[in-house]
């Protein structure tokens, strides 16, 4: 296997360990692995959980009404990138108020992997190498993500459990509009987002916190979310969304989007020269019969697992396509004609540089990939997504996000929401109610059980999520999100304080008395500017994993691991690398029991971790 070349962790990152003082230096990219802690005394605990934040801590260098939005805007090589003047400066929460005119707005903040016990007990934290750190040049290792990017930085563990990847931007901190930026070797001129191209980067962090690094030219206009290693094959797996431009959508958009293979780079970022794209799975929903749309955007992916040889990929946003589970058919049997199967047995991961990708295709007005190799797991929705409904009863509509496989026949797979804001201040408690995220059927967490012959949902975990109930922050702005340009004042939303609105990334065990524990990032809406930059929590529950009704699963409720704090957004869990999940898993009464609705930040371990490892912004 190619061996990685791994960084260490820099001076100014906050790594204080239970066990021994650590000493840290700059930046270097080693031949081999070069390690930020001894072996045997500064590694991840095993058992741990690792959760993947974004932490505000520097201002975006704007000035209301002077800065001029996207980055760069009114060049001739973005013709589609009018400028827009800001409407608020750059602190946080209220910079965000600036999508009001720049849709592709976001500041690009420093990631933060705590260290956590699976009761919410902080151990350590590991920052990711960034330019606010002693040491780090613009040619050093570095990744960040863009703060109110909501499906960004989920943490996956690799195949043998000795890594954990996840994917964010080589860019500064504080760096406007990453996430829609085109990158390198795939720019769009029809994207409306003029910030300078960047590359998209793979991280891979081992047991002792090394980061090693590999940058993509897919993605471009859009972001990378998820991505998996087996280190057996040296092959990474990925998965986002490409393009933010006009329709047809230009090759490299298209050749870009959804799933990728690559190998990781083996080398510093600084001597890297990425190449193009290269797809691995591919739907479109002619498949299932109905006629194409915008055939890039059937792709956009969010949520990425890997069980028994197989790639599962989820897409729950956008107005094409279909909001639903997916496979990736390396066998060429498994997806007949109706776009929807069930894996073959005995498929293996595909291998970068002997796997045969789809190819692009300019098909006149609908550019697309040929041929298609994925399909919709069988059980799982295909109503099309322009033509589903917002709420309903359970099985009306999905935005499914995290897949989590118990076993064979058992999945759990998170359910974000729509993201639907709708405020009343006349119901629900004395912060009011969002009241479409209130009445949302399938939003949560979805138990779904093989039957034999296809899928079928079990039933929805809700309880103790307090669905579009709001929750106060300590710290955050409650009340009406207004802004004031000259004499003309703008109601952005009725109401700051975020509240649930299902969950994302999620990760889970299989405990020795017959239950499995799921942890999983809950998802909000707001009033707020980018829900993305809502602060959220995490969230565990445990199920019995026989239960098939919603009635034998009326008893279990929710509880907070991680309560939303000012600052800070809860991303991906996963459990530590090299991590065997622990069979003797206590149940949910174990766990620290705070309804997520009278979550307090500022008190007990919630303090305390923030503090660790957190600075206000000026």
């Amino acid at each position: 296997m190619l061996r990685r070349a791994f960084a260490k962790v820099p001076s100014g990152v906050v790594m204080a360990s239970v066990t021994m003082a650590v000493v840290m230096s700059a930046v270097a990219a080693p031949a081999s692995k070069a390690l930020a802690f001894s072996p045997g005394e500064g590694s991840f605990v095993p058992g741990d959980l690792l959760v993947s934040t974004g932490q505000w801590q520097q201002d975006a260098a704007i000035t209301a009404g002077t800065t001029q939005l996207p980055p760069n805007c009114g060049s001739s090589s973005y013709p589609d990138a009018p400028c827009a003047t800001a409407v608020t400066g750059g602190s946080y929460p209220y910079v965000f108020d600036n999508d009001e005119v720049d849709s592709s707005f976001g500041v690009s903040q420093p990631i933060v992997i705590d260290e956590i016990t699976p009761t919410g007990t902080p151990v350590d934290s590991v920052t990711v190498p960034n330019s606010t750190q002693s040491g780090i040049t613009s040619s050093s290792d570095q990744m960040v993500t863009s703060f109110s990017s909501k499906s960004e930085l989920a943490l996956n563990q690799s195949t043998d459990g000795s890594y954990i990847t996840f994917m964010g931007y080589n860019a500064p901190v504080g760096s406007l509009d990453v996430s829609n930026s085109g990158t390198p070797g795939d720019i769009d001129s029809t994207n409306i987002d003029s910030a300078n191209p960047t590359y998209r980067v793979v991280a891979e962090m081992d047991q002792y916190g090394n980061f090693a690094f590999t940058e993509t030219n897919a993605y471009s206009g859009n972001n990378g979310r998820a991505a998996i290693l087996d280190p057996s094959t040296n092959t990474l797996f990925t998965a986002g969304n490409a393009g933010n431009g006009s329709n047809p959508e230009p090759q490299a958009v298209v050749e870009g989007v959804g799933s990728q293979i690559l190998a990781p780079a083996g080398a510093p970022e600084a001597s890297q020269s990425p190449g193009q794209p290269t797809p691995l799975g591919n739907f479109n929903i002619t498949q299932l019969g109905d006629t194409a749309d915008k055939s890039a955007k059937d792709d956009n992916f969010r949520g990425l697992t890997a069980y028994d040889g197989v790639l599962y990929l989820s897409k729950g946003s956008g107005s094409n396509g279909v909001d639903t589970v997916y496979f990736v058919d390396t066998t060429g049997t498994a997806c007949p004609s109706g776009g929807v199967g069930l894996p073959a047995s005995g498929a293996t991961l595909p291998v970068a540089g002997s796997f045969t990708s789809p190819t692009y295709t300019a098909n006149g007005t609908d550019p697309e990939l040929t041929p298609t190799n994925m399909c919709i797991l069988k059980g799982f929705p295909t109503t099309l997504a322009k033509n589903a409904p917002k709420t309903g009863t359970a099985g009306a509509f999905y935005y499914p996000f995290g897949i989590w496989f118990a076993n064979s026949t058992t999945m759990y797979v998170a359910d974000e929401g729509s993201g639907d804001a709708t405020y009343s201040s006349t119901t629900g408690g004395s912060l009011g109610e969002y009241t479409i995220a209130a009445g949302q059927a399938n939003a949560g967490l979805q138990k779904w059980s093989f039957n034999g012959t296809e899928w079928v949902l079990d039933y929805v975990l809700q309880n103790g999520l307090n669905l579009g109930q709001p929750y106060g922050v300590t710290g955050y702005p409650s009340g009406p999100n207004t802004y004031t340009v000259g004499s003309t004042t703008t109601t952005v939303g009725e109401q700051w304080d975020p509240a649930t609105d299902g969950l994302r990334n999620l990760t889970g065990q299989v405990n020795g008395n017959g239950t499995v524990t799921i942890w999983a990032a809950t998802s909000t809406v707001s009033g707020g500017g980018d829900q993305g930059a809502d602060p959220n929590a995490l969230m565990s529950i445990t199920d019995t994993l026989a239960d098939t009704t919603a009635s034998q699963a009326s008893g279990e409720s929710f509880s907070t691991v991680m309560a939303p704090t000012y600052g800070q957004v809860i991303r991906g869990v996963a459990f530590a690398p090299t991590t065997a999940p622990d069979p003797n898993l206590p149940e949910a009464p174990w766990l620290p029991i705070l309804p997520i609705s009278a979550a307090v930040v500022g008190t007990g371990v919630f303090f305390w971790h923030r503090r660790l490892r957190y600075r206000h912004a000026a």
